[in-house]
């Protein structure tokens, strides 16, 4: 067995979509990109029903792949997400069928978000966690987790688009360009619907065991 920060997600309403093999393709594109960026132990998969599965060494890396992978896919494809930390053990030879603790938090974690969403749609979105240790710095991570994810729903399509490019590195000189708007645009856009704050929360986010 080894401990690792596992993440479940899954799309929401994806039984209703129009297009199913559309949907396919664009979360195997998204999934593909976040494999690339987030050094996963084992990279994320799509499985049947469109639930993604993935796991990293730490819950900062889990943690910042569930972000990217929301961001990638809003605003036409919103998605739910539960991580956890625990030991994961291989049922099979390959390794393609596993149990352990590590996934049964993470299940634990993403029906609670399931659970949320008689209420407030936008706060159901945040992702849950379930760690094994009630640690201080377990509870600031989930703390620091439902804040981003609430500034998060509250962006529009423009703004999802400069948060996915900052995080991706870009100027604000070289995302005005691509959105065909002034640089002064951008800034007050940055600061209006505090896209710096998210980027520097994710980079500490994304540090953390």
């Amino acid at each position: 067995m080894t401990s690792l920060a596992t993440l479940l997600g899954d799309v929401v309403g994806s039984r209703e979509a129009a297009d199913r093999r559309a949907l396919h393709s664009r979360l195997t594109e998204v999934v593909a990109q976040v494999n690339a960026t987030t050094d996963p132990v084992q990279p994320v998969v799509v499985r049947t029903g469109d639930e993604l599965q993935g796991a990293w060494e730490r819950r900062g890396q889990a943690a910042h792949a569930a972000l990217l992978l929301r961001l990638g896919l809003l605003p036409d494809v919103e998605t739910r997400y539960g991580l956890a930390h625990g030991e994961v053990t291989a049922l099979s030879e390959d390794g393609s069928v596993q149990d352990g603790p590590g996934w049964w938090l993470a299940r634990d974690a993403i029906t609670l978000t399931k659970e949320g969403e008689t209420g407030a749609a936008r706060e159901a979105r945040i992702v849950r966690t379930r760690w094994r240790e009630d640690s201080p710095a377990g509870l600031a991570l989930d703390i620091a987790l439902q804040h981003r994810d609430l500034l998060l729903a509250g962006l529009d399509h423009r703004s999802l688009r400069l948060l996915a490019g900052l995080l991706a590195g870009s100027s604000q000189q070289a995302l005005a360009e691509a959105e065909g708007i002034s640089p002064t645009a951008v800034s007050r856009r940055v600061h209006r619907d505090a896209l710096d704050h998210l980027v520097r929360l994710s980079d500490e986010l994304a540090g953390l065991p």
